[in-house]
């Protein structure tokens, strides 16, 4: 008989089936105060990360984009700006709560594009769609990663792009400073502002335990992506991996 296989939730070691729900649930919590969460923690600078990111993209009228893990939408609606009536933006997330925000935001701001409830690691959508794939802080989160990755490569039309923003490893001087705040701040924060401190605090051990930036890249290309590069941003808390697809 085979044995369960396991996977990190934060810290703690569990079932791989269980993880999703264990997932889902820091989400449904959060959900509501998602962002004002994201500006207080991050002082405001997750806006700036995602601004490079969608420059990076270099998306253009006409493009199909896919923002898996969107959240509530920011990625999203910067795309939407730019594809222009002829192009496509789908916005994904495995978590209801959240994909509700982004698509409502979508809305009111006046772009009626797809909003997908799906699981990153079972896309549905044929292979070679897309000209530019998205990550925005969900790949850390995922069961498989791998799995995950070869997906996002797989839905990529030839020449298309994948970019992953994620939390990363903090230059080694910052670090127990970063520690502090990640085990300390942060969940008195969450508990402060969004009621809920344990969703915090899996927060800052999910980013511990989150491949440094020369393993995602080794990932990336595992995947089969080509030209993998990355650019460490906040001298590390966060990288945004870029890779081609051949």
């Amino acid at each position: 008989m085979n044995e369960p296989r396991t996977t990190h939730f934060g810290y703690q070691t569990v079932d791989e089936a269980e993880k999703a729900a264990r997932v889902a649930g820091v989400f449904h919590s959060v959900a509501g105060r998602y962002d004002l969460m994201n500006d207080l923690m991050s002082v405001g600078l997750h806006r700036a990360w995602k601004t490079f990111t969608v420059a990076q993209a270099a998306v253009r009228p006409g493009m199909k984009v896919l923002d898996v893990a969107g959240g509530t939408g920011d990625l999203a609606r910067a795309f939407a700006r730019r594809v222009g009536p002829q192009g496509e933006v789908w916005l994904t997330d495995i978590n209801w709560s959240m994909l509700t925000v982004g698509r409502d935001r979508m809305v009111d701001d006046g772009f009626l594009q797809p909003a997908v409830q799906c699981d990153a690691e079972k896309l549905p959508f044929p292979d070679g769609y897309f000209d530019r794939v998205t990550v925005a802080f969900g790949l850390r989160n995922m069961t498989q990663k791998d799995v995950a990755l070869a997906e996002m490569a797989r839905v990529l039309a030839p020449g298309g792009r994948l970019y992953v923003l994620e939390f990363s490893k903090v230059w080694r001087p910052l670090a127990p400073l970063y520690d502090l705040y990640s085990f300390s701040v942060l969940p008195r924060l969450g508990r402060r502002v969004a009621g809920d401190a344990e969703s915090y605090r899996y927060l800052a051990e999910s980013i511990r335990m989150h491949p440094d930036q020369e393993t995602l890249k080794s990932m990336l290309e595992a995947a089969g992506l080509v030209r993998v590069r990355y650019y460490n941003l906040s001298a590390g808390v966060v990288a945004l991996h870029e890779g081609w697809k051949p």
